[in-house]
């Protein structure tokens, strides 16, 4: 949770720079991370679980790419906490996709 509330505020911050477009996309790629997490949490079958973390998996690689173009560009502020926190939490999600994996025959 502290992940997006951090996400929050450095969007807010894109927003004061009029960077509407990236702070938009990072928003929404950024807290369907958690939104996804808890969808599988009331997973109809373990196949539906696998699911929902794979789209988790998505989102956090699409914050990840939002995140770099921050970090390259210039004109954008960056926010480096976030980048260690959604690299951790890539790391927690492809744990849970690998491990969820191997129960299914």
């Amino acid at each position: 949770m502290r992940f997006h509330l951090i996400l929050c505020s450095y969007a807010e911050l894109l927003e004061e720079k009029r960077k509407y477009i990236i702070a938009r996309q990072l928003l929404k790629s950024g807290t369907s991370i958690g939104a996804n997490v808890h969808r599988a949490q009331n997973s109809e079958s373990r196949a539906d679980f696998i699911h929902k973390i794979k789209i988790a998996a998505k989102e956090v690689e699409e914050t990840k790419y939002w995140l770099t173009l921050c970090k390259q560009a210039e004109s954008y502020p960056f926010e480096e906490n976030l980048e260690l926190q959604i690299n951790e939490i890539g790391l927690i999600i492809y744990t849970i996709l690998s491990s969820s994996k191997k129960f299914i025959k």
